[in-house]
C-alpha cells in the first residue's frame, strides 16, 4: 500500500517537529512548511494526502491558504489553530477545512483525527452493493470518479461536502438529522455538529443549487435536519 503523506503548515518549528514524531510512529510520512507559501509549493512536487494547516502564519494566512489550495487539489484539510472561538471554526469550516482543533492539543487526538480523514480520503465512496452513479433531477454523482454535476457541468466538492451530498442522495427522500449527518460523514459522535453540519450544507447549496435560498435539491425539514429531494 502507497505510503500516506501527510504536509504539516505551521510557523512554529517545535509544533512541527513534534507533530512529525508522532506520525511517523504511525508510519505516516511527512513534509514540513513554515506558512501557506511555502506549503503550495510542496504541493506542486509532492504527493500529499492530508494538509495539517495552522491559521496565523506569515507571508501566507491558514485562511487564504486554504482558498488556494481548494482552487489546485481535493483533499482533506486539518486546521490546527490556538483561535478557539466559534466564529473562527466557522470561518475555517466555511472556506473549506474539513476539521478544526484548538491548540493547545492533545496529540493522540490529533493522530486519531488524522487516519480518520485518511481512511475517509483513501476509501471514498468505497461503498459494497450500491450503484456507482445517481441521477435526482439533473442533480449526478459518480461514486467511481468521485464527481458531482449539475445538468453537466462539474461541481468542485471538498471530500467531505461530497460524502454528505453521497449520503443524502443515497437516501434521496428521507430526512436526515443533523447528528445522524455528522456521525456518519465523520465518524464521531454528534455532539455540538449544528453548526459544523450547517456550514457545509450552506457551502453545497452554493455549489449545486441555481438559487442556494431556494433550493431545489438540498431541502431543511425545520427541527429535524435534511433531506435531498427526488
Amino acid at each position: 500500500m502507497e505510503q500516506r503523506v501527510v504536509l504539516v503548515v505551521d510557523d512554529d518549528k517545535e509544533i512541527r517537529d513534534a507533530i512529525e514524531i508522532y506520525l511517523k510512529l504511525e508510519g505516516i510520512a511527512v513534509l514540513k512548511a513554515k506558512d501557506g507559501l511555502e506549503a503550495l509549493e510542496l504541493l506542486e512536487s509532492n504527493p500529499v494526502h492530508l494538509i495539517i494547516l495552522d491559521l496565523m502564519m506569515p507571508r501566507l494566512d491558514g485562511i487564504t491558504a486554504t482558498y488556494k489550495i481548494r482552487e489546485r487539489i481535493n483533499l482533506p484539510i486539518l486546521i490546527l489553530s490556538a483561535k478557539s472561538e466559534d466564529s473562527d471554526k466557522i470561518l475555517g469550516l466555511h472556506v473549506g477545512a474539513d476539521d478544526y482543533m484548538t491548540k493547545p492539543f492533545n496529540p493522540m487526538e490529533l493522530v486519531a483525527r488524522v487516519k480518520s480523514q485518511l481512511r475517509r480520503y483513501v476509501t471514498f465512496g468505497s461503498y459494497e452493493g450500491v450503484k456507482k452513479t445517481i441521477n435526482l433531477r439533473g442533480l449526478m454523482l459518480d461514486q467511481e470518479a468521485k464527481e458531482v454535476t449539475v445538468n453537466g457541468e462539474a461541481v468542485k466538492l471538498t471530500p467531505i461536502e461530497f460524502k454528505i451530498v453521497e449520503l443524502l442522495m443515497t437516501n434521496a427522500g428521507r430526512v436526515l438529522s443533523i447528528h445522524d449527518i455528522y456521525e456518519r460523514v465523520w465518524k464521531e459522535p454528534g455532539y455540538n455538529a449544528e453548526n459544523t453540519v450547517a456550514v457545509h450544507i450552506r457551502k453545497i447549496r452554493e455549489k449545486i443549487e441555481i438559487e442556494p435560498k431556494n433550493p431545489r435539491y438540498l431541502k431543511v425539514v425545520w427541527g429535524i435536519g435534511y433531506k435531498m429531494e427526488k
